[in-house]
């Protein structure tokens, strides 16, 4: 029986956090090692030009989002992981795509959505500041996955629909052609957390609320002590529901450490305690894994080597399609 193909990308355009590791990183290595899937982990660098048009931001975050799978122990000899730009019948793949994508559908993207509502709401043009990137991101993003043949693409809820555009994208282009892709299917894991960030509210690079994955001891701590608590006293029981405290605890610790954090808050544990034991787990348990980091960050050539044999053993299966495709399509020599 042949493999289910699994697919995921990580944009290049911020430092890896907390909640990137506990929602996407680890879930996603420990998935690699199925025995009965082949997994494709790539940097997606072209997307990152959406949003960040700075460029050394893009190259530095590369390498540091490069450097923290390894170092985090994702094996390359099991996992396809290779960026996305070393690839580049992905780009080609995006604009026989692109001919088949019906205006209409791409006029539905949420992101897309979104931004005509925000500046509606300002008063300005329904398409001031939005480029041809972020309007049809959903193409590109649809020529990654197709062009691997994915069956599941781990995503969370709110990038459901690019994959299901994907699928629209492929039929149509079936339809006309003849039968050359796989229809992905989104696959959402409802037990994976989404962890919230030093205010609250969810962890992400936009409110400036993250916890950096791989922060020094003394910067890791500082950054912990920071996280909002209410102004209950030493000795108050504590409720675990609404602690970003306990949240990012629960991700780390084993059921019977959660059991036991669980009952310190009953108890009314001081937040200051409950803080440095956070610390100590956190720092314990990504402390080699730091040390890893730190020694890839200093050898980028050797990340650049990983990077290419990756995009090689991707290209083993990109160039065939790709030559199907443009056969098919009617791009072929004439003799």
């Amino acid at each position: 029986m042949s493999k289910q193909r699994v697919l995921t990308g990580i944009t290049t355009t911020g430092t890896p956090h907390l909640g990137n590791y506990v929602g996407a990183i680890r879930p996603a290595i420990r998935s690699s090692e199925r025995e009965d899937a082949e997994s494709f982990y790539f940097l997606a660098d072209y997307h990152a030009l959406i949003k960040c048009q700075d460029p050394e931001q893009v190259h530095q975050s590369t390498r540091e989002i490069a450097a923290t799978w390894l170092a985090l122990g994702l094996n390359t000899d099991k996992a396809i992981f290779y960026r996305q730009s070393d690839v580049p019948e992905i780009p080609e793949l995006c604009w026989l795509l692109t001919c088949m994508a019906a205006k209409g559908l791409m006029n539905r993207a949420h992101a897309y959505k979104a931004a005509v509502a925000a500046n509606q709401e300002a008063g300005e043009d329904p398409d001031y500041g939005v480029t041809m990137g972020l309007y049809s991101y959903p193409v590109l993003m649809a020529a990654d996955i197709l062009m691997f043949n994915a069956h599941e693409v781990p995503v969370g809820k709110d990038q459901i629909q690019h994959v299901e555009m994907a699928r629209d994208i492929a039929a149509r282009f079936n339809h006309h052609y003849g039968e050359h892709f796989v229809l992905p299917e989104a696959k959402v894991d409802e037990h994976v957390s989404v962890l919230q960030g030093l205010d609250g509210r969810k962890m992400s690079k936009s409110y400036g609320n993250t916890i950096p994955l791989f922060l020094p001891e003394k910067k890791l701590k500082k950054h912990i002590n920071k996280i909002k608590t209410n102004l209950l006293e030493p000795g108050d029981p504590k409720d675990t529901d609404d602690s970003t405290v306990f949240q990012i605890w629960q991700a780390f610790a084993t059921p019977e450490q959660t059991e036991e954090m669980r009952k310190a808050f009953a108890e009314g544990i001081a937040w200051g305690e409950a803080k440095k034991q956070l610390f100590e787990l956190v720092n314990e348990q990504l402390g080699e894994a730091r040390e890893r980091y730190e020694a890839l960050l200093a050898n980028p050539k050797h990340i650049e080597e990983v990077l290419h044999a990756g995009a090689e053993k991707a290209r083993e299966r990109s160039r065939p399609l790709l030559q199907k495709l443009r056969e098919a399509v009617g791009i072929r020599p004439l003799g």
